[in-house]
């Protein structure tokens, strides 16, 4: 049986507001128990973010559900033939951040484009994979032949759970009992971290009969959970044996007092394996799909710091051969952390550039810390 080729066709995204500044960032977000933060200046100086963009107004109030700014990057798509939008056979939708629990993300953004028809829609989860999840399953339904055209989207609202609010009740707890209200610094220091944003991918299967398209060769997967534990976690709390446990298992005093749905992370075991892992994966590619280094053209690597920059590119250099600076896209510094839509947003960025030429071929790397999955692409330029 044949299967089909897979092109993205045209990518879009969409941020909220305006952008904000390092400076600005406690404007919109506020100040735990009214005092200026002790970790940002450092979180700052090792990620690099200079600009991000947040789904809030300086109270604190938002501006843009999840959903609602996924449709916007989705409607985007059609700017220039709104009549489009109604072939669209398939909505994939990932996402860490949704604005509730159920119903799920992708209904929601459906819901917030009625131009569509009644068309399947699926709902990737986790952290930043997600994004890569949602967009392996607009591809494979493509190659199956089951569609002939979907739309994939990556999208983060991580604002709603860095705002102070959020930590208030614990920091009081925490003031009572001992006087320092300050909050763990696995909680505070993604704070400083994440932001929001939304962008989509038409994909078909036919390339543009003008202009470029990117076929897309393949998209491949890893998870270490069954060799790792809990890394970054939102309603959970970790326990010094490692398991998590979850809000369910909380009394709503408890979710208050421990803000138990903040994000947190384990810093020691993220910065101990997120990087030894992911470049292991990529030797197992390259020798499976005899690539080396020199096969690629440009490198976009899902980074959620610019601390890790060096560390990657030294796995990389020993396990595939080494990948040179200038063969990077990254936008990390200007767009912030978007968590699963970062990877669409470097692609998109880097599609409408005027660099991309036929023949140029894309690697991505998305790394979730979550429990330590890994997502890696290839994309030709056709």
């Amino acid at each position: 049986m044949s299967v089909n080729q897979v092109y993205i066709n045209s990518t879009s995204k969409f941020f909220p507001n305006n952008p904000v500044s390092n400076d600005e960032m406690e404007e919109y977000l506020g100040y735990i128990d009214g005092r200026p933060s002790k970790s940002k200046k450092i979180v700052l100086r090792n990620n690099g973010i200079i600009n991000r963009y947040y789904a809030l107004d300086k109270n604190g109030k938002s501006t843009h559900t999840n959903a609602e700014m996924t449709a916007l990057a989705v409607k985007e798509l059609f700017k220039n033939d709104p009549e489009k939008i109604k072939e669209i056979e398939l909505l994939s939708c990932g996402t860490s951040s949704p604005d509730q629990v159920m119903p799920s993300h992708g209904v929601m953004a459906h819901g917030w484009l009625p131009e569509f028809e009644s068309i399947e829609v699926v709902s990737p989860a986790g952290v930043c994979c997600a994004g890569m999840h949602a967009l392996k399953f607009a591809y494979l339904a493509i190659k199956a032949g089951e569609v002939k055209n979907a739309i994939a989207t990556g999208s983060e609202r991580f604002s709603g759970l860095l705002v102070s609010d959020v930590f208030e009740e614990e920091a009081q707890k925490l003031k009572e009992m001992e006087d320092n209200p300050f909050i763990a610094f696995q909680k505070d220091f993604l704070r400083w971290m994440l932001s929001d944003g939304a962008s989509a991918f038409l994909m078909s299967d036919k390339p543009n009969p003008d202009g470029l398209s990117l076929r897309v060769d393949w998209i491949e997967g890893a998870s270490y959970a069954n060799v790792m534990d809990t890394c970054m976690y939102m309603g959970g709390e970790k326990m010094e044996d490692g398991s998590l446990k979850g809000f369910m298992d909380y009394t709503p005093e408890e979710i208050m007092n421990k803000s138990i749905f903040s994000v947190k992370q384990d810093i020691t075991l993220l910065s101990d394996n997120i990087v030894h892992l992911g470049g292991k994966k990529i030797k197992e590619i390259f020798d499976k799909k005899g690539l080396t280094a020199g096969d690629i053209d440009y490198f976009l690597p899902h980074i959620s710091s610019d601390f890790f920059k060096s560390k990657i590119y030294d796995l990389v250099e020993f396990y595939g051969g080494g990948i040179p600076y200038e063969k990077w896209f990254i936008n990390l510094y200007t767009v912030g952390n978007v968590g699963a839509a970062s990877v669409y947003l470097m692609i998109d960025e880097l599609f409408h550039s005027g660099k991309l030429k036929k023949g140029d071929r894309l690697l991505l790397l998305v790394p979730e810390s979550a429990r330590f999955s890994y997502m890696y692409a290839m994309l030709t330029v056709c």
